[in-house]
């Protein structure tokens, strides 16, 4: 499995997991088919991964993420972007399909914190 990170998203995740979690902690990442992007996402700091899922080290942070996860973010590109109107993850998927709002680059899921 292969995901990329820009540094943006980097920098998200890494200061979530650090400041939301003991040492160890890991980002729980749920995405499922759905939205604009073709994917929506929910996002958790948690201790420990969950039985069924997967630890994905990154360099700084660790991803846990469940079987369905792992196969709709291979080879996906993760961003994370702040604007004044929204904040999200934005999933850049070269396998995805355009959809009637003419973006595959949607935020799938906004929270702030």
């Amino acid at each position: 499995m292969k995901i990329a990170f820009t540094p943006a998203a980097e920098k998200f995740i890494r200061r979530l997991v650090m400041f939301d979690g003991p040492p160890g902690s890991g980002l729980r990442l749920l995405v499922s088919p759905g939205g604009c992007s073709g994917m929506s996402a929910e996002f958790s700091v948690e201790p420990a991964p969950r039985d069924g899922e997967q630890i994905y080290a990154h360099g700084v942070f660790n991803l846990f993420l469940p079987a369905q996860s792992r196969l709709l973010l291979d080879g996906v590109t993760i961003d994370f972007v702040e604007t004044p109107t929204s904040t999200g993850f934005i999933f850049h998927d070269p396998k995805a399909k355009s959809c009637g709002c003419s973006t595959t680059d949607a935020p799938v899921f906004v929270e702030t914190h």
